[in-house]
């Protein structure tokens, strides 16, 4: 059975993949706006596309490591990866406001979360 402490390590490893995971996507995107014709309003739609992948992996990589309860731990490293991105950006505008926004990305990040948790839990 596993422990509930070695659970929260798995997670908190998978809220670190997904980390690691946007940031290198978010240099090879910026790399690729420096350097070529893409139009800087495809910003919001790739960044959207970068943070569920990255959320999909992590979560997907953590509950096959865990393998129980793929929609919670799931909705636990969106959740973690989310509530993260949050405070680092609202330390770098200074601006800790909830908006509408927000909110969805919230949202978005814990049902992709959870959605990678099942395909994580049910793969082989």
């Amino acid at each position: 059975m596993e422990s509930s402490s070695n659970s929260i390590i798995k997670i908190l490893k998978g809220s670190a993949i997904s980390m690691i995971t946007t940031l290198i996507l978010l240099i090879i995107f910026s790399v690729l706006l420096t350097f070529t014709n893409i139009n800087e309003r495809t910003m919001p739609t790739v960044i959207i596309m970068i943070t569920a992948l990255s959320i999909l992996l992590g979560s997907q990589i953590t509950t096959l490591k865990i393998k129980k309860k793929g929609i919670i731990n799931g909705m636990a490293v969106g959740g973690t990866y989310m509530i993260t991105l949050y405070f680092i950006s609202s330390i770098v505008s200074k601006n800790f406001s909830l908006n509408k926004y927000s909110i969805i990305m919230m949202a978005t990040g814990l049902l992709i979360g959870g959605l990678g948790g099942i395909i994580g839990v049910n793969r082989k």
